[in-house]
């Protein structure tokens, strides 16, 4: 069984390089967003299939923190990863108090990401 990811990201660039980061039979992307409204939006529609929510800190439409909150309020026992770049530690603490269970930070290599996955998971075993 794959554990299914929503990746959040403004940047393509981003969006593209999780995917490719995640590539192997473990994961699923089950679908993705470029901005924290349509991450609500896709969470509503696809929630029971996604296990984690890669979510990127800082977009320009619905930040990562009120996409978070929001996903949330929907699924308290929703995941959710924050992305975010070197030097974001106030964004990372609003991150933290609207629910994030975790955090990588940009850039990041690979085994990170799979890491921080596999962290959450466990923490619920």
């Amino acid at each position: 069984m794959s554990i299914g990811i929503l990746i959040v990201d403004d940047s393509s660039y981003m969006r593209s390089r999780l995917k490719s980061a995640l590539d192997d039979d473990t994961y699923e992307i089950v679908d993705e967003a470029q901005n924290g409204a349509w991450a609500v939006q896709k969470y509503k529609e696809h929630g029971d299939d996604i296990d984690i929510v890669l979510m990127d800190i800082v977009m320009r439409k619905a930040n990562g923190v009120k996409a978070t909150a929001a996903i949330k309020h929907l699924d308290k026992d929703a995941r959710v990863i924050m992305c975010t770049s070197v030097g974001q530690r106030k964004k990372m603490e609003l991150a933290a108090r609207a629910g994030a269970d975790g955090y990588i930070t940009k850039p990041f290599d690979d085994d990170e990401i799979v890491r921080a996955i596999e962290s959450i998971l466990s923490d619920e075993s």
